[in-house]
């Protein structure tokens, strides 16, 4: 982005009297800044004895293992998951593992599998069919398994720190099913290993990758505080790290650092439940945590179409309307989508039923995602319940359904609905899966009228291999019943004169979009599900209507369709103009 843009949302020019006066340094504040002489204490105490045996006996001896309350889970599993539990076997993304002949030692499934039986995250899914009398038998089996490969040896991806995280959140939050049995010795045992995975956070939270996986790991410790006895001095302790764990996890907009629409409902997941172990203890949490939530939630609605489902960005595949407002719902947040946001990268034009979505950023550093996607530019278009240009999404969804290469494949600038130029992507993927040289600046205009919506962007993505830069320039009409788009190829300034080169505009479809090309070949009717109509006209370039796929929030890959203009880029620069006009 330009200079301006790295600039926090909240920034402006310092006044005379703001500046720092010569000879003077910032210094860093601790954590405890405004807490009591005593709170102070006990947070530095805290802090030398939980790597020593002080901590552990604080926790065996001197208070009673027991659970001070249960919290309540208002968000809802997948049935199908649920019911697959009760049949016998764990369903993860059309995966099946069968739980009589389940190895907890060794796991012979993928990663996400795996994390998704060690989090028991399934607790949720079986909560969600079952009553306690029905469910309490399934989950104490796979309790006892898991705690007889697992309970006195810590070791990844296991004791990784953010499934020991969602761990103690969703032991604690569906306790009956795993606490009801009459077996004091089991249910010791139980009790034991939820104060054993809070003195491994504690250890362990700073260790974990920066991002949603740090922020999960200093939330178990704070739930942790609040539902094990004698949790006073690690509560001070794990909402100073909460704190620190959320600067790093979000940008000043809300927005994750991953960028990845996924990641932003997992993080908000993460701090309703935390909300909901302070209201089950009549706790009044810090402030720092509503701020939160309140800064999130816009950003998460920001990138929600007009069903109220996730749009297909950063790997994520196309999430219900439904498992997001159960999310939203269980934060109690009300307010309305962010509109812009630059460290989040998103933009969000709308009007009438009409909802534009745009990727108006770089992605992200290959360290806090791991299917960062070429997809600079790229746009997503609703209207009303229905989406009509989409992502093909899905990268980060690999599974039964989704074999590991053509999720990769996913990651491209092609699977977006955006422009590639000399079949290369706008970043590059490596072999490796990290993302390398590109797209480094993006330079962002927008503006609003009472005719409607103007947003120009362009990037660099392709100026220090081929010499263009990128510009995209969008107009939605006030009524929301038209989109002008523009899309240039410019030679960069201050570089050689560039080479002819061919490029690729694509808009892939939604699946259930029908398109007719028209007579004259440079228009597409496109009937939606329900009868609407919109026209695509090409100003330039040859149009034509190619095969795709769409995955939606299950990893399913679906059959789909794509419009593509082909044409040349001059060296002296090229453009193609488009029109998207709602007919009926």
């Amino acid at each position: 982005m330009n200079d301006q843009s790295r600039l926090p949302p909240h920034a402006a020019p310092l006044a005379e009297d703001d500046r720092i006066e010569e000879g003077k340094r910032l210094i860093r504040v601790s954590d405890d800044r405004g807490l009591s002489l005593a709170e102070r204490v006990a947070n530095r105490f805290y802090r030398l004895t939980w790597r020593t045996p002080i901590h552990a006996m604080r926790l065996k001896g001197k208070y009673p293992l027991k659970l001070l309350a249960v919290p309540d889970d208002d968000i809802p599993g997948d049935p199908r998951a649920g019911n697959a539990l009760r049949a016998g076997f764990f369903l993860f993304r059309g995966m099946k593992q069968s739980v009589e002949t389940l190895d907890f030692a060794a796991l012979d499934v993928s990663p996400a599998f795996r994390d998704y039986i060690h989090s028991f995250r399934w607790l949720r899914d079986l909560a969600t069919v079952s009553t306690r009398d029905q469910g309490a038998p399934i989950a104490e089996a796979i309790m006892r398994k898991w705690l007889a490969a697992h309970s006195e040896k810590p070791s990844e991806p296991a004791w990784r720190a953010d499934n020991a995280g969602w761990r103690l959140f969703f032991w604690t939050s569906q306790a009956p099913l795993i606490l009801s049995s009459s077996d004091l010795v089991y249910r010791s045992l139980v009790l034991n290993c939820i104060a054993r995975t809070a003195r491994h956070l504690d250890q362990g939270a700073d260790k974990a990758p920066v991002g949603i996986q740090r922020l999960v790991a200093w939330g178990g410790i704070v739930a942790a505080s609040l539902l094990i006895p004698g949790g006073g001095p690690r509560r001070i302790f794990g909402e100073a790290g909460l704190r620190r764990a959320l600067d790093s996890a979000f940008h000043g907009d809300g927005g994750t650092i991953s960028r990845a629409p996924m990641a932003q409902l997992e993080g908000i997941t993460l701090l309703a439940m935390l909300r909901a172990v302070y209201d089950a203890r009549r706790e009044e949490p810090p402030a720092f945590l509503d701020e939160a939530l309140s800064r999130t939630v816009p950003a998460l609605l920001g990138v929600t179409h007009g069903d109220g489902g996730l749009g297909s960005w950063q790997g994520g595949g196309a999430t219900s309307p439904e498992a997001v407002n159960a999310v939203i719902a269980a934060t109690g947040v009300r307010t309305r989508p962010l509109r812009q946001a630059r460290d989040w990268g998103y933009q969000r034009l709308s009007a009438g039923g009409t909802v534009v979505l745009v990727d108006a950023a770089p992605p992200p550093v290959s360290r806090v995602a791991d299917a960062g996607c070429a997809s600079t530019g790229a746009l997503e278009i609703s209207d009303g319940a229905h989406r009509l240009f989409v992502n093909c999404g899905g990268a980060a969804l690999a599974g039964a359904q989704l074999p590991d290469s053509l999720a990769q494949a996913l990651r491209t600038t092609a699977a977006h609905s955006t422009l590639t130029l000399a079949d290369s992507n706008s970043t590059a993927i490596l072999a490796d899966g990290t993302l390398g040289r590109g797209v480094t600046e993006v330079e962002l205009h927008r503006q609003e009228t009472e005719s409607g919506s103007r947003l120009e962007l362009s990037h660099d993505g392709y100026v220090r291999r081929l010499g263009y830069v990128h510009r995209r320039l969008l107009i939605l009409s006030a009524e929301g019943k038209e989109i002008r788009g523009e899309d240039m190829l410019l030679p960069a300034p201050r570089r050689r004169k560039p080479a002819a080169v061919p490029y690729v505009l694509r808009f892939h479809l939604a699946p259930d979009v029908e398109p007719t090309v028209t007579a004259d070949g440079q228009g597409v009717l496109l009937r939606l599900e329900g009868g609407t109509l919109w026209q695509f006209r090409a100003g330039a370039g040859k149009l034509a209507v190619e095969e795709s796929l769409w995955v939606d929030g299950n990893g399913r890959p679906v059959q789909s369709q794509q419009l593509v203009i082909s044409a040349e880029a001059e060296p002296g620069g090229s453009s193609i103009g488009w029109l998207l006009k709602r007919m009926s």
